[in-house]
């Protein structure tokens, strides 16, 4: 059976990893125009959205860490039995490497990007296009923080199970050949 504290462990690894995500969403930077009578410059506010993005983005990467070396990442250690129980644990290998590369990707392009402040002044008398992060990125890291929470912990669980499997080869290993 799946050890019941390394599931309870990445559970909260990966939900602090969605709710520094969310939070990172949520306090984005903004940027106002602002004035000082000849030249116009852009303003931004609190930039917390980048250290709460790279924040999630550790935290992620700590709980697929920690799921890898417990499962000795599949393909290192005993070979697991042939079972229903093995495909779907490579199947949801797979797909869980795939979430968790979207997922920091969102989360470390999100982070540089707000962390981006334009310098850019303007003595005319249009006003500077002040870089900001669109709304969404991440949010969408979020929800594949979350996907790949689910489906590393069904991973685990599979992986556990195909190694609990016994081959029953107990009495008859071979193909008898009887009189006729």
């Amino acid at each position: 059976m799946a050890s019941t504290l390394l599931l309870a462990l990445i559970f909260v690894i990966d939900l602090i990893a969605f709710g520094l995500a969310v939070a990172a969403e949520q306090r984005r930077t903004t940027a106002t125009v602002g004035n000082n009578g000849k030249e116009t410059y852009c303003v931004y506010d609190e930039d917390i959205a980048t250290g709460l993005g790279v924040g999630s983005f550790l935290f992620l990467l700590l709980s697929q860490i920690v799921i890898m070396a417990a499962s000795r990442c599949l393909c290192c250690g005993k070979a697991m039995r042939p079972s229903g129980s093995r495909a779907c644990a490579i199947v949801l290998f797979i797909t869980c490497w795939v979430f968790f590369f979207i997922a920091e990707a969102c989360l470390l392009a999100g982070s540089v990007r707000n962390a981006y402040h334009t310098k850019y002044k303007n003595l005319l008398n249009n006003p500077p296009s002040c870089a900001t992060l669109r709304k969404g990125v991440f949010g969408a890291g979020a929800a594949f923080v979350f996907l790949t929470a689910i489906v590393s912990e069904l991973y685990y669980v599979s992986y556990a199970k195909a190694n609990e499997v016994q081959a029953d080869y107990g009495k008859d290993t071979g193909v008898r050949m009887g009189n006729l």
